[in-house]
């Protein structure tokens, strides 16, 4: 293919050739820390959506969230490796495979984000419009929808991949650069325009719209309790997405402006300085860890997924021996089996005398302590029983009274 040569270089696979030592440390140090983090707290996340999707329905929300997770899982563990070893090199030794497929694969995983947030965005609107409806969803109508995000996503950055090649002059290193021929000059000079429109603003600022307007849904107080509840809990997911978005839109920002640097520069104009192209990727990828961490201090569920989680790996207990667990049955088996000869007792006269203790059912024993005795008619019926009245013995009550009525007539 014939190339123009008026053009700057433009680097491919995330390769930008460094002059300094120090570039070449720091940045492969900084992305493997971000590698780490990201890597533990997006598993953390998955299992814990993944655990919650079996206990219940199946939620746009939660599979929105979760394929969020999965492309910054895909990120930390195919893309920015290859970043850390490009990086820490003067020349790019990964192969010709990885140098058409790095750059595609990158801004693939990114578009894919951002349509995930532009989606959960509009549904987190439906949900905080009227938070008390139960929305029941199929698992292929969240299937079909994720299709069409990875579709959409692998396909809009496949200009990246096409003119992505492995070059290797005579007597020097092999460099990973866009070769763009003479033809798609025009196409190519669309596309890097249009392609931060697409995938950028259009998205995030849909996003945006749908958050101002669920969060202003969310404001209105509720008549009944029930109402209330739901609208504080969907009130506390509108800020954590909320949260989510613009992170990933400040820290995707300059990316963004060093895309727009490069592909518009002039032959002898400025480039951009080399720590600040290094330092706009480290922020696009930290994105990755930084939202398990939104999740975790911003939502109460994920915070005892975690603590749950946590408690599970330090405080497992160790299997018990084969000693421990015979003394443990011996043990069982002594407490379950009574003595057959029990023990004789002495027994007074006056115990021989008395009737058998009845047993106290634990019914009656709850019915007692639901019916508790008044201390006025604890003391009216202690009363009657001390001073016992001789007509509650009496099986003619009413001649007795009219005797009482004659005795008293004769003495006037």
């Amino acid at each position: 293919m014939n190339t123009s040569l008026a053009q700057p270089l433009h680097y491919a696979g995330g390769y930008e050739p460094q002059d300094s030592k120090e570039w070449k440390v720091a940045i492969p140090a900084f992305l493997g820390v971000i590698c780490l983090a990201g890597f533990a707290g997006n598993v953390c996340v998955i299992g814990i959506l993944l655990y919650n999707s079996k206990k219940g329905k199946p939620s746009m929300i939660h599979s929105l969230m979760l394929n969020l997770s999965f492309a910054d899982l895909l990120l930390i563990l195919f893309v920015v490796p290859i970043r850390a070893a490009a990086y820490s090199k003067g020349a790019w030794y990964l192969g010709w495979f990885l140098c058409k497929t790095s750059d595609w694969f990158q801004n693939a995983c990114m578009t894919a984000k951002s349509l995930t947030i532009a989606v959960v965005a509009k549904t987190c609107f439906m949900y905080a419009n009227n938070p008390a409806k139960q929305v029941t969803i199929k698992w292929h109508t969240i299937c079909a929808v994720l299709l069409v995000i990875w579709l959409v996503a692998l396909g809009i950055p496949l200009p990246l991949w096409f003119f992505s090649s492995l070059r290797e002059p005579e007597g020097g290193s092999a460099v990973c650069i866009m070769m763009i021929p003479s033809h798609a000059h025009e196409f190519m000079s669309a596309f890097v325009k249009l392609y931060p429109l697409v995938v950028f603003c259009a998205p995030l600022t849909f996003a945006f719209f749908y958050f101002w307007r669920a969060y202003g849904r969310c404001q209105r107080r509720g008549t009944k309790t029930q109402n209330l509840r739901n609208q504080i809990r969907s009130r506390c997911l509108t800020m954590m997405l909320l949260s989510v978005t613009l992170t990933s839109t400040v820290m995707w920002l300059p990316n963004w402006i060093s895309w727009l640097w490069l592909w518009h520069q002039m032959k002898d104009g400025p480039t951009p300085p080399q720590g600040f192209l290094a330092t706009t990727q480290v922020l696009m990828f930290a994105i990755s860890s930084a939202n398990p961490l939104i999740f975790v201090l911003m939502s109460e569920e994920f915070r005892e997924g975690f603590k749950g989680l946590w408690k599970r790996l330090t405080l497992k207990k160790p299997l018990p021996t084969s000693e421990e667990q015979e003394k443990t049955a011996a043990d069982n088996n002594s407490e379950e089996v009574p003595d057959s000869t029990p023990s004789p007792k002495t027994m007074t006269p006056d115990q021989e005398k008395q009737p058998p203790p009845v047993p106290h059912s634990s019914e009656s024993i709850e019915i007692k302590k639901e019916m508790p005795i008044l201390p006025d008619v604890e003391q009216f019926w202690h009363d009657r029983e001390a001073v016992p009245d001789a007509q509650d013995n009496d099986p003619i009550p009413w001649e007795r009274e009219g005797q009482e009525t004659v005795g008293c007539d004769q003495q006037k």
